[in-house]
């Protein structure tokens, strides 16, 4: 599997969106994928059901597949992307007033308090160290005082079952069959253990958490 990129240090934020490594898959992307990430959606929004008039972000939004149940519930969602080609298929299926951007997450263009929740979907492994605690830090900015954060990715304590290790090993060779800088940023993720060091750093607490896959992805419903 290979997950949404949102910037790459190689390619540089313009040059990415120009290129868009994305633009030859994102019409086939939800085909692959979407099969694999439908337990895990299930999972996502149990710890927060969609209810009407809600604000709702995803960054790293994709072809938008994960803001559907959002959209369809009555919220007001928005989603922010590097890639011009998944912007695009997401517009397909998320009709107006869906608000989607083309955009780097780092420096996103909405105001201070604008969000009653924000989703990153396996997507904060893929960027670089430095881009991280940026990133979050921006996330924290646009969340509502009273807001909610829902962070799903990459699980790094030690498995206690052999599911749970073989199911560490087919992630690690899905990420290195990536290669390039996804597979470096996914190593040094997962050396700086993943994501309670980020949200710590933002002084976050959590307020509910769950597992999938085998313990290999951690689910966390945050609040300021």
């Amino acid at each position: 599997m290979v997950f949404i990129l949102l910037t790459s240090p190689a390619l540089g934020v313009e040059n990415y969106m120009r290129d868009d490594p994305y633009r030859k898959m994102a019409s086939w992307y939800d085909t692959m994928l979407a099969p694999f990430t439908a337990s895990l959606r299930r999972k996502t929004l149990g710890l927060y059901p969609p209810m009407s008039g809600l604000q709702v972000l995803e960054v790293g939004c994709g072809t938008g597949t994960n803001l559907v149940p959002f959209h369809e519930a009555g919220c007001r969602v928005a989603g922010i992307d590097l890639s011009p080609a998944m912007i695009a298929q997401a517009q397909k299926k998320l009709t107006d007033p869906a608000d989607l951007r083309v955009g780097d997450a780092a420096s996103m263009p909405y105001s201070n308090d604008q969000f009653d929740l924000i989703v990153a979907m396996l997507t904060l492994h893929e960027m670089p160290s430095k881009l991280r605690p940026m990133v979050l830090q921006e996330m924290v900015r646009v969340l509502k005082t009273s807001g909610r954060m829902l962070l799903v990715d990459y699980q790094c304590e030690p498995h206690r079952t052999l599911l749970g290790w073989l199911g560490r090993w087919i992630t690690y060779i899905i990420e290195r069959m990536a290669g390039g800088d996804h597979f470096k940023n996914y190593q040094d993720y997962i050396a700086r253990n993943g994501l309670p060091p980020l949200f710590t750093a933002q002084q976050l607490t959590i307020k509910k958490e769950a597992s999938a896959a085998n313990g290999n992805i951690a689910l966390y419903l945050l609040g300021v």
